[in-house]
């Protein structure tokens, strides 16, 4: 199961184009509500989550997917099943997205240390010692990070490459009529 938190405040793109793409992917994706089912995004697009936070079980765990946006950023790195989401990610050394500020959480943790990373322009000092990159997407190890909502595709691809297949990933991508 692929978790895609959603908090308040989360970037609409970011996230639907993401699940999106993966469940074209025919992936296990479960989108996750921080505080509820009900969640508006940054751009008053209210989304009503798979479950709630309270319902979350860690069990089958194969990625955890953050999207960015204000304040959804802060209320994702606040919210204790997420961190309790990352740290098996962690553990079990699983994939973890982050695409615009939502990088920031992984930074502050320390885990960007020493690797590649990406975030939207601002949020560079906030990737604590990672080496920031000018890539659209950037995937170091088990971490995928991404600038911003214009590259949620190229993101959610690239998670589509990384979990299932670089074919899969671009059967998708023709399919979408995505250009490049």
């Amino acid at each position: 199961m692929i978790a895609v938190f959603l908090a308040m405040g989360f970037e609409e793109i970011e996230a639907l184009a993401v699940v999106d793409i993966l469940r074209r992917a025919e992936l296990d994706v479960v989108t996750i509500g921080v505080g509820g089912r009900t969640v508006r995004g940054s751009h008053g697009i209210v989304v009503a989550a798979d479950i709630e936070d309270t319902q979350a079980s860690l069990e089958g765990l194969e990625a955890v997917v953050l999207p960015g946006g204000m304040p959804g950023t802060l209320n994702l790195e606040h919210s204790e099943v997420v961190q309790k989401f990352l740290d098996v990610a962690i553990k079990k050394e699983l994939p973890i997205c982050a695409i615009c500020a939502a990088p920031s959480i992984l930074g502050h943790r320390g885990l960007l240390a020493g690797r590649k990373a990406v975030c939207f322009p601002g949020y560079e000092d906030e990737l604590t010692d990672a080496e920031i990159t000018n890539s659209s997407v950037v995937v170091d190890g088990p971490f995928i990070t991404a600038r911003g909502a214009g590259v949620a595709i190229e993101f959610a691809l690239r998670i589509v490459a990384e979990i299932a297949s670089k074919e899969r990933a671009e059967k998708i991508k023709a399919s979408m009529q995505c250009v490049s």
